[in-house]
């Protein structure tokens, strides 16, 4: 740990409280290190201490053939893995820097499996984006890179002839964040932005409005979010490539963990015995509790947070928690709102592994060293996107909660910057993390993680956003996919369909559902009303949608807010729309969609 000495070596500004207006290069840094102390003293003393999570640095090789699996792209060096013609879907739909990342981790491959004296052959990087159908001996480089003309990027001009005209506040979702950055280098636009602005100087980032609406995390089913996950890796992977960042990733080795109980358990075993006893529990009900005790007490309490409970006591109600949390029988009214504290900030710290998992944290750390701030925080939203499912609904929470916190600044003297900077520790040192680096290093992390949290926290309204570049590369997935339909499966959906195309004609006129006489047909199989008609018009949104609904059945129980109108089949599977999508236009996008209202599955 570094000491008071120690960080006066290392030339540690003398201690001042932070406001609003101060930027991180600015402040001392002595919450920080006060708070990396009350750690350490906290983990004295433990009569079970934890074990250390152990990284192991993947061999040679080992890395892109661990890169291409996640990618859903193992195929390339396995032939027994996945489904070939799956592949092709997802490699048929990706952008010239997406496809850039592919080739350079098979080339790498390639190179380490001729030094292994592989028997298998890793096809060669030309094969893998030919044209379907190409024949062997009629391949040949075009004039124009192979990868663009396999994806028909080679008739048109790419993002980096486009000229990005909006405003540096907008974040523009449509074109592919790799393909921005390469624009940007391209250009050599302006110097690089200093990277620890103020709370009020940070940019006042926005999404640009989409008609077919914006799609958060949860809005779309299992299978697309499994598509959805292999491109956002192939897009980060993309991104960091052009800016000339070399991310290496991590593996935990096993470690003996609790199975159960509240403290020190994985988050996934955590949550399926909370499941057990609440179904849908999507964040840990201990980690819940605790956040609504906190905010019971009162959030103008000066230095909420950042001033820790008697660490005696704090171990104490920790035992008790353990023993009578699920039996309703611990006393929530004697616990002090800084033990509450305390003991939310423990929970984060005693997951076996980190909340931001052992794989991604190098790449959280490595956003900073991005060029932009834009760039950055496209780099974040990508990364929280590949978090898994349990990490990412317990980081939005705690986010949601810091913010909460930060609203009553005035009060509780707890600003963005303050917060960031005594969260930080507590959600990037993990157990053992101080053991493998250096004084330097931990000197020159603290600003950045600091920096991190202090980005999660300001601009978590878009982090939980999936671009609309992805959405459309899985609309076209799933396009391609449905073309490679066997023919047995084929035939019987034509059969389906003609059997449905005859009962719709036999329907009287005013129940044929058809988009092409200004109308949509919204089915509510939940409610008593089983469909309806409604008019499209250029400014029908799903808004208008649910409110007709509503409006024409009574009997419906259910708050507007736990309903939603899904947009099921055709190019996708099914999404949860965004109130404001402007109907007219996304059945634009997809004409064979079918139209339901349900209620949110949370």
């Amino acid at each position: 740990p570094l000491s008071a000495t120690t960080r006066t070596i290392w030339g540690s500004p003398p201690y001042h409280r932070c406001n609003s207006q101060d930027s991180l290069d600015e402040l001392a840094m002595d919450d920080y290190w006060t708070e990396v102390e009350n750690i350490t003293l906290s983990g004295e003393g433990d009569a079970e201490p934890q074990e250390e999570v152990q990284l192991k640095v993947p061999d040679e090789g080992e890395q892109e053939e661990a890169w291409l699996t996640e990618a859903g792209l193992a195929t390339l060096f396995d032939e027994s893995a996945s489904d070939p013609e799956d592949m092709m879907g997802l490699l048929s739909t990706l952008t010239r820097t997406q496809a850039a990342a592919v080739e350079k981790r098979v080339e790498k491959l390639q190179q380490t499996l001729r030094k292994r004296n592989k028997q298998h052959q890793v096809p060669d990087v030309r094969d893998i984006f030919k044209l379907p159908g190409t024949p062997e001996s009629k391949v040949s480089l075009p004039p124009v890179p192979l990868t663009c003309q396999a994806m028909g990027l080679g008739n048109r001009a790419g993002p980096a002839e486009q000229s990005v005209s909006e405003p540096e506040t907008d974040i523009n979702l449509e074109v592919s964040f790799s393909d921005q950055a390469l624009s940007y280098k391209e250009g050599s636009k302006g110097s690089s932005e200093a990277l620890t602005d103020a709370d009020d100087k940070l940019p006042n980032f926005k999404l640009s409005r989409d008609k077919t609406g914006l799609t958060k995390v949860g809005d779309l089913s299992p299978q697309d979010m499994k598509k959805v996950h292999r491109l956002v890796l192939i897009e980060m992977t993309a991104l960091f490539d052009t800016a000339g960042i070399d991310l290496k990733t991590h593996k935990a080795v096993k470690l003996k963990v609790k199975e159960s109980g509240l403290f020190g358990v994985p988050l996934a075993a955590l949550l399926e015995q909370d499941q057990r006893r609440q179904s849908g529990t999507r964040v840990p009900i201990i980690l819940q509790r605790l956040i609504s005790h906190i905010e019971d007490e009162g959030l103008d309490t000066e230095g909420l947070l950042r001033i820790p409970g008697a660490a005696i006591r704090v171990k104490a109600v920790c035992v008790e928690l353990e023993g009578k949390f699920y039996e309703g029988l611990f006393p929530w009214e004697s616990l002090k709102q800084h033990d509450a504290a305390s003991l939310l900030k423990l929970f984060i710290r005693e997951l076996p592994h980190p909340l931001l998992t052992v794989e991604y944290l190098s790449a959280f750390i490595a956003v900073l060293k991005l060029p932009t701030k834009k760039q950055q925080l496209q780099a974040l939203n990508l990364l929280v996107l590949l978090l898994p499912e349990s990490s990412r609904d317990t980081l939005k929470a705690l986010m949601e909660f810091f913010q909460r916190v930060i609203d009553h600044k005035e009060q509780n003297k707890m600003t963005l910057n303050n917060v960031a900077v005594v969260m930080a520790p507590n959600i990037f040192m993990f157990k053992g993390f101080r053991n493998k680096i250096s004084e330097q290093q931990e000197f020159s992390l603290a600003t950045e993680t600091a920096n991190i949290v202090r980005l999660l926290i300001r601009y978590q309204n878009l982090l939980w956003t999936i671009p609309k570049f992805i959405m459309n590369q899985v609309r076209k997935q799933n396009t391609e996919n449905q073309k490679k339909m066997s023919k047995d499966r084929a035939m019987m959906k034509l059969l389906k369909k003609m059997a449905y195309e005859r009962e719709k004609h036999e329907k009287p006129l005013s129940e044929v559902d058809s988009s092409s006489q200004g109308f949509i047909r919204v089915q509510a199989p939940q409610f008593s009303k089983v469909s309806m008609a409604v008019q499209l018009t250029e400014e029908l949104q799903a808004s208008d949608v649910l409110s007709r609904f509503l409006s024409q059945d009574s009997s419906v129980s259910v708050k507007r807010e736990d309903l939603c109108l899904y947009e099921i089949g055709g190019n996708i599977q099914e999404r949860c729309l965004d109130e404001e999508t402007y109907m007219k236009d996304l059945l634009e996008l997809n004409p064979s969609a079918e139209w339901f209202i349900k209620c949110i599955q949370r």
